[in-house]
């Protein structure tokens, strides 16, 4: 289930009311991930590492072209599949690679058990164990947020509408079953536009993009969740 190719990706801050003229667009033309629930969308919670200088934070913030980060990844609470991710980006490009773990891994990782990393036959998580060791990588805070994702074959092109952005900011304790979160978006309706393609992005999708007047920006859920400490 590793993904090693790069792919672009495009990201926009938007209102709610160009989601909805963007939302009627793209629904014309692309389809729903077979994934969601019946509204269309599913949640994400994301555990982000980060060393004690906060290195994968201050990079983004810094515009450092190349950078990567650990996070731990699971949806709509369910524990049953739990991928651990290193995203790796070049300016506008990015590469993902994963690695499933158990449960009762990903616990142990979030104790501060490291032993059975060592050996284990994803090399993902072999290099999180040696990152863990040498550069003090640790859990930092858990990322949370709903997806409403659209896909289009040609370019392998997907499109997503992240809202209701939520922070454990001060709050360590991580895989629970009832999450404390806070709201960590400037406003409640605000969201972010994600567009990902391989080598080319279909002129109608173009299109609609630009029909809307959006300006990409440099937007990160890990940053904005971490701008208080």
């Amino acid at each position: 289930m590793e993904q090693e190719k790069f792919r672009h990706e495009l990201k926009y801050g938007i209102g709610y009311l160009q989601y909805l003229e963007l939302r009627n667009r793209l629904q014309a033309v692309m389809k729903g991930d077979a994934h969601a629930e019946a509204d269309g969308r599913y949640r994400i919670r994301s555990i982000y590492f980060d060393n004690y200088e906060d290195k994968a934070l201050r990079e983004k913030i810094n515009g450092v072209p190349q950078r990567e980060k650990f996070r731990i990844r699971y949806y709509n609470d369910d524990f049953s599949y739990i991928v651990l991710e290193k995203k790796i980006k070049d300016r506008n490009l990015c590469m993902k690679v994963d690695a499933q773990i158990t449960e009762g891994e990903c616990r142990q990782l979030l104790e501060g058990s490291r032993h059975w990393m060592k050996k284990h036959p994803s090399p993902l998580v072999r290099e999180l164990y040696a990152k863990m060791r040498y550069q003090v990588l640790r859990p930092r805070v858990l990322v949370s947020y709903l997806r409403e994702p659209y896909v289009y074959p040609a370019g392998n092109v997907r499109i997503t509408f992240d809202s209701h952005i939520r922070t454990t900011l001060y709050h360590r304790a991580f895989l629970e079953d009832r999450v404390a979160d806070i709201d960590a978006a400037d406003q409640p309706q605000d969201m972010i536009l994600e567009i990902k393609y391989d080598a080319f992005l279909p002129e109608v999708v173009r299109g609609m993009i630009q029909t809307s007047g959006l300006r990409q920006q440099a937007f990160s859920k890990y940053a904005i969740c971490r701008r208080f400490g």
